[in-house]
């Protein structure tokens, strides 16, 4: 995971939006997107504000973890990368939170999507 999306994952977590870390870092909203999407480089100044703001240590935004040895974290293909990893990382902080009938009508219909799209086909 680069840095931008540690960041972008970081802000999410805490459930604050880009115009929250806009106002608590004094950053333009649209250069917090540009790092969040690997545009711009920041400075270790600019990130120790991103830090600050999002109530971390600076060490926190920079260590990267090894999840090899994670069973669940996908190891390539879909979820793996870019705007799929974050829509993955959304379903698993999402899905804890849900009914198991929930989850189970959820499990139901990918299935059907599946099956509907492999009849097209």
């Amino acid at each position: 995971m680069d840095l931008g999306s540690r960041i972008r994952t970081a802000r999410e977590e805490k459930k604050f939006s880009q115009g929250d870390l806009e106002q608590r870092t004094g950053m333009l909203r649209c250069y917090i997107s540009r790092v969040e999407n690997g545009h711009t480089v920041p400075s270790i100044e600019t990130l120790e504000k991103i830090a600050r703001a999002l109530d971390m240590k600076l060490y926190q935004l920079l260590y990267h973890e090894d999840r090899s040895s994670d069973e669940s974290a996908p190891k390539s293909g879909w979820g793996s990368f870019g705007k799929e990893a974050r829509l993955f990382n959304r379903f698993r902080q999402l899905l804890p939170r849900i009914t198991n009938s929930n989850r189970e009508l959820l499990l139901f219909l990918a299935g059907r999507m599946v099956a509907s799209r492999k009849s097209r086909s």
